[in-house]
């Protein structure tokens, strides 16, 4: 069969790509990467390093005419969590413009632009979009499925913490799928039964399969247009309707809580460590100790804010150092270099408590080793690029089912 055809946007250094090229059946045509904060690109210098400049784009995707992108059968990428609300241009009731700057509008118009949209997407995001805002649990999720339901598409979702099946990190992102309704999938979905679709016929099920114990499944509409959804949607209310899985199709939700059943083999963060190897600027010096003991201990009390404010902080201690025989802890853009923060990593070695290198935080996302080392990019740049990247082993399982679903 032919590879599948895929845009990547929002590429970071490379992820999602390298998760669909493990599996030999999907070919990335066109690729962008643009970080708007920072006059270097490294990101992006890596990313073409490792795949190449050719059909690399490393411009603000917002700036890039849709007419520019080469059509695709799949369109893949972790776009950032923002505020998703929605306006009414003053001109014309029915235009809809996002926040200028928000990503996810990027995505919607290329979706609305191209002639021949893509049959397939495959999303990532940070768990939280499927209860944020704070103000409107859940809003930003409905605005995001009801924008996709417009365009024409069903839409699966479930949330993974890559660690629950055997992978080495910690680390819960939601992924969501997207099947045009010109799609055999598409069609599937809609005649299937939703519940079995959640919990075994789906390809996200397939791929990481669940416990079908409770079976139990809600469903709900969302209606109104995307301004309405905006302003209205679960407002007041405590809690998101939105479970860890569902599918979304003609207007109407079904979502499940859903656990993990998998009993294979498990990697843990003793597995990825590089003992022999490790440079002396790892090692944490002894006057450091009680700075990071003081940072991941526990803590009840009174600190004073800017403003003069007296009040009363406390947390719980963790872990110190790092335990080796389970799945590391989620690795956090800040990673990186040497002082003392209650959220890096610390493990203990023959040679002494120390940090992680970035070969390590490579291997907990189950990257190639090295795959972020360029000159010019510092150890604190490296491990800040695993912070913000995703787990390639759970990219590969869905893509992989993915694409014998639409072959089968």
């Amino acid at each position: 069969m032919n590879k599948l055809q895929v845009i990547e946007l929002f590429a970071g250094v490379g992820g999602f790509r390298l998760g669909l090229e493990n599996t030999g059946k999907y070919e990335v045509v066109w690729s962008n990467q643009w970080e708007p904060s920072t006059k270097a690109q490294h990101a992006s210098m890596v990313y073409e390093a490792r795949f190449g400049p050719k059909n690399h784009s490393n411009t603000d995707i917002s700036e890039v005419s849709t007419s520019s992108i080469p059509d695709m059968d799949v369109l893949v990428g972790g776009f950032p969590c923002q505020d998703y609300s929605v306006a009414t241009t003053l001109q014309n009731s029915k235009g809809l413009i996002g926040k200028k700057g928000v990503l996810w509008w990027s995505i919607h118009r290329i979706l609305s632009e191209k002639l021949n949209p893509p049959k397939y997407l495959f999303l990532e995001n940070v768990d939280r979009l499927l209860k944020s805002p704070s103000t409107q649990r859940g809003r930003d999720f409905a605005i995001m499925l009801k924008s996709l339901d417009d365009l024409g598409y069903a839409v699966e979702w479930r949330v993974i913490n890559a660690a629950d099946y055997g992978m080495p990190q910690r680390r819960r992102r939601i992924f969501f799928l997207g099947y045009h309704k010109s799609t055999a999938l598409y069609t599937s979905l809609k005649k299937s039964n939703k519940k079995d679709w959640i919990y075994t016929k789906g390809t996200i099920a397939q791929a990481f399969p669940v416990k079908n114990a409770t079976l139990q499944c809600h469903d709900f509409k969302i209606t109104g247009d995307l301004v309405e959804i905006s302003e209205h949607f679960n407002l007041g209310k405590k809690q998101s309707p939105f479970a860890n899985s569902g599918i979304f199709i003609n207007g109407r939700a079904y979502t499940a809580k859903t656990s993990p059943a998998y009993s294979g083999p498990k990697s843990v963060l003793g597995d990825v460590l590089q003992n022999g190897e490790v440079t002396p600027e790892f090692i944490i010096p002894s006057d450091d100790f009680p700075k990071w003991e003081y940072l991941k201990g526990a803590k009840k009390e009174v600190r004073t804010a800017k403003n003069g404010f007296e009040y009363n902080y406390s947390e719980g201690s963790m872990i110190f150092p790092d335990a080796l025989d389970n799945a590391s802890r989620t690795i956090i853009t800040g990673e990186g270099g040497k002082s003392p923060s209650r959220f890096k990593h610390v493990v203990q070695t023959a040679k002494g408590l120390r940090r992680l290198t970035p070969v390590e935080l490579e291997r907990l996302n189950m990257f190639p080793d090295n795959h972020t080392q360029l000159a010019g990019i510092s150890d604190t740049k490296r491990a800040f690029f695993m912070g913000n990247a995703l787990v390639v082993g759970v990219v590969e399982g869905i893509g992989r089912v993915l694409y014998e679903k639409i072959n089968s």
